[in-house]
C-alpha cells in the first residue's frame, strides 16, 4: 500500500478504538493520543510488509500494543500490587470522556470495535487494576478478555508462542480477580442510569448552593475521595468535611457553576469556579461519580486540561444560562 489517501481512508476507521486500547494500556487520555498518533508512523512506515486489508485492523493493534509496551518500558512505571490501595497510587489516570466512547458504541453491538467500550471494561476501577499487572500481562489479558482475540492472534499480537501467551493470560487473570470486587455486578452495571443521574443532578445542585449538608446528605458514611496526580486520599465523611468547608464554606475561593457530564460510563459533574472580583467562572475540575446503594461511594478528581476533549469550554459567562458546550 503506497497511496498515502488509501492508507488514511483504510486506517481512520480504527483510530477511535484504537486510542480506546492504549488509553486501557496506558491509564492516560493524552499518553493515548501519542499512542495512536505513533502507531500511525510506525505502520506508514511499515507500510510495504503489510499483508492485504483483512489484517489490517489486527495488524495496527500489533503496532499499537507494541508502542504502548515501549512506552511502558521507558516509564519504567508500575503499581506495586501491594500498594494499589485507591487511585491515589496511579497518579497518571485520566478519565475518558463518554461522547466519544459514544462514536465507537454508535456500530451496534455486532460492530467489532462495540465491545471496547463496555462499561466493565471502562470504568476506573478496571482501569487502575490494569496499572498493577506488568505490561506483558496487561495486552494479553485485554487481546483476550476484552478484544475477544483468540490465543493465535493474542500470540501474534505479543510476538510470543501461545503457551506464553495463555501463561501472562492467567496470571493476569488472578491479579485482576485481587483488584476488583468478588462480584462483577459490583462494577458492572451499564450506563450510568437513572438513579445515579439524580443523584449527580443533586450533587450539582448542593455544590451549585455551596450546601455543605446537602452534600454530606447524599454520600456515604465511607465515602472516599482522591485527586489524581496528587497522592492524598480521603476515607469517610469526618475526613471529608475539611474539604467540603473550603469548597462550600462562607470563606471558599468563589461561586461554583457545574454542568453534567459522564466519564468512562460514570456520572461525571464538570466544576467551574468564580474567584471573587472575577466575572467569568472559569474550568477547575472533574468530579467522576461512583454510585453504591444509592450514595456517592466515591469521588475521583481531575483537573480541567481535558475540558476539551469533553466538548466542554474553558469558561462559561456570569448568567443564570450556562454557555452551550463547545464543538469538539
Amino acid at each position: 500500500m503506497t497511496d498515502e489517501g488509501a492508507f488514511a481512508a483504510l486506517s481512520e476507521r480504527h483510530r477511535r478504538e484504537l486510542h480506546v486500547h492504549c488509553y486501557r494500556m496506558l491509564g492516560s487520555f493524552d499518553e493515548a493520543e501519542d499512542a495512536v498518533q505513533e502507531t500511525y508512523l510506525r505502520a506508514w512506515r511499515g507500510r510495504e510488509g503489510f499483508g492485504g486489508d483483512l489484517l489490517f485492523r489486527a495488524w495496527l493493534y500489533r503496532i499499537a500494543t507494541n508502542v504502548c509496551l515501549d512506552t511502558l518500558r521507558r516509564g519504567a512505571r508500575r503499581t506495586a500490587a501491594a500498594q494499589a490501595q485507591s487511585f491515589a497510587d496511579v497518579p497518571w489516570l485520566q478519565p475518558y470522556p463518554d461522547g466519544l466512547l459514544d462514536e465507537l458504541a454508535a456500530g451496534g453491538a455486532d460492530d467489532p470495535d462495540a465491545v471496547v467500550v463496555d462499561r466493565e471494561t471502562i470504568e476506573l476501577a478496571f482501569l487502575a487494576a490494569l496499572q498493577v499487572l506488568p505490561p506483558r500481562q496487561r495486552a494479553a489479558f485485554l487481546a483476550r478478555d476484552v478484544l475477544a482475540l483468540p490465543a493465535e492472534e493474542t500470540a501474534a499480537l505479543l510476538g510470543t508462542t501461545v503457551a506464553a501467551a495463555n501463561s501472562a493470560l492467567q496470571r493476569a487473570r488472578a491479579t485482576m480477580r485481587q483488584h476488583l470486587p468478588a462480584r462483577r455486578t459490583d462494577w458492572s452495571a451499564g450506563d450510568p442510569g437513572a438513579e445515579e443521574k439524580a443523584l449527580l443532578e443533586r450533587f450539582i445542585d448542593a455544590h451549585e448552593r455551596c450546601d455543605a449538608a446537602a452534600a454530606v446528605s447524599i454520600s456515604a458514611q465511607d465515602l472516599r475521595i482522591t485527586m489524581p496526580p496528587m497522592p492524598m486520599v480521603f476515607e469517610g465523611l469526618d475526613a471529608v468535611a475539611p474539604l467540603l468547608e473550603r469548597a462550600l464554606g462562607e470563606n471558599r475561593d468563589g461561586d461554583w457553576r457545574l454542568l453534567p457530564t459522564s466519564a468512562n460510563r460514570m456520572p461525571t459533574a464538570a466544576s467551574y469556579l468564580r474567584r471573587p472580583g472575577d466575572t467569568r467562572f472559569r474550568a477547575f475540575k472533574f468530579d467522576v461519580l461512583r454510585v453504591e446503594d444509592g450514595l456517592i461511594a466515591e469521588i475521583t478528581t481531575f483537573g480541567p486540561s481535558l475540558f476539551p476533549a469533553f466538548g466542554l469550554p474553558p469558561e462559561l459567562p456570569d448568567s443564570t444560562e450556562p454557555a452551550a458546550p463547545a464543538e469538539r
